[in-house]
This record gives C-alpha cells, sequence and structure tokens, in this order.
C-alpha cells in the first residue's frame, strides 16, 4: 500500500512539509509506504473549463505539468492527503488551482480512497484551509480520514511547526488512522464486503 502526500507550498521544506514529513514518518512507520511530492514553485495554471478531460480518449487533464505527474502517481496510490500553507484565511492559490484541476479531471477515479487535509498557519485561518480542502474529498466519494484534532499545525520560520507539540501529535495521529483506514478497506474487501456500487451521476438544473 502507499499513501501520497502533497505538498502544497512552494517553500521545499516549509512547515507545510515539516507537518506532513511527520505524518509520512508515521505512516511508513506502520509498514505502507508514503511520497511527498512538492508542487514546486511553477506557475499552476487554473481549470479553465475547456472539458478536454471530459473526452472519451482523453487520460486526464490536457494540460501537463505537475498535476498530471501527481495524478498518474494517485492511479497506483491508496490514500491521499494534501497539505496547505494558510493564505488569506484560504488554501494557497497554487495548491487550490492544482486541486481543481486534480479532482476535475480524474472524473471519479480517487473514489473510496482514504484522504486527508493539512493546514499550517503563522497564527490564524487554518480552519476554513482545512474545511477548504476537506471539500474535494467529499464530493470525489472519498472517505475523510480523522485525527485527534483538527489538521493543523502553527510555525513561521521554516521548520518551527515541528516546535508545535500539539500539532505534530495530530499529524502522528493522522498517519496512523490512515493506515488503519486502508487496512479496513483491504480486510473488508478480502472478506467479501466489496466497494459500494456505482450509480450514473445525475445532473440537475434549478433554473427552468
Amino acid at each position: 500500500m502507499k499513501v501520497l502526500l502533497i505538498n502544497g507550498s512552494p517553500n521545499k521544506e516549509g512547515n507545510t512539509y515539516t507537518a506532513l514529513a511527520e505524518v509520512g514518518k508515521e505512516i511508513e512507520k506502520q509498514g505502507v509506504e508514503a511520497e511527498i511530492v512538492q508542487i514546486g514553485t511553477e506557475p499552476i495554471r487554473g481549470c479553465v473549463g475547456c472539458g478536454g478531460c471530459m473526452r472519451k480518449e482523453a487520460k486526464g487533464c490536457v494540460y501537463e505539468d505537475v498535476v498530471s505527474v501527481a495524478a498518474e502517481k494517485m492511479a497506483s496510490s491508496d490514500g491521499l492527503i494534501i497539505g496547505t500553507p494558510v493564505h488569506y484565511a484560504a488554501a494557497g492559490g497554487a495548491i487550490t488551482s492544482f486541486a481543481d484541476r486534480f479532482f476535475y479531471s480524474a472524473r471519479g477515479a480517487y473514489a473510496y480512497k482514504p484522504a486527508a487535509a493539512v493546514a499550517v498557519a503563522r497564527r490564524g485561518g487554518a480552519v476554513p484551509a482545512f474545511d477548504q480542502l476537506n471539500k474535494y474529498f467529499g464530493i470525489s466519494n472519498m472517505p475523510i480520514v480523522p485525527s485527534s484534532y483538527w489538521n493543523i499545525a502553527f510555525g513561521q520560520r521554516a521548520g518551527q511547526a515541528g516546535e508545535d507539540l500539539e500539532g505534530m501529535h495530530t499529524m502522528r495521529v493522522l498517519g496512523r488512522n490512515m493506515v488503519w483506514m486502508l487496512r479496513c478497506i483491504e480486510a473488508g474487501v478480502q472478506n467479501g464486503v466489496g466497494l459500494p456500487e456505482k450509480e450514473a451521476k445525475v445532473f440537475y438544473s434549478y433554473i427552468r
């Protein structure tokens, strides 16, 4: 089994990385592979609603960048954790553009893979950023992995989040819970409890 962790910060080893690394370390301690992918410093194109990913022959978003790299890795991963720095009480612009395309172009391919969000702030705004990311999972049929508190850590200087003792505890619990949920799903499938039956999505407009 493998869990993919997305570092939504342009700072490769900043506080978002510190929090995700703590989660990843616990995941690997439990015997599951963890890989952190950083979005980098290059601009990430937002979704332009072109519909290219909806064509039958399409294999994802028509634009190839870190989104397509992560989508390919997600295809062979069993769980997902997305971390973000907090900008104006919201997830950073780059990771928001990333997530819009990463989930929209997937067309439900990540369904039933457990997921979680991590938000890292200097001081405030972490809860709405955390809530924002969780909405991507909820609309994608992805079970949301809990922890002992909201998955939040605080720090300003690079690595300072590691001094947030409660935050790091929350990250370790998240790592353990992710592995537990993955193993529960695996055990269920092995014992005849299949994934829920799929039903064609219904689209309805309130404007007539």
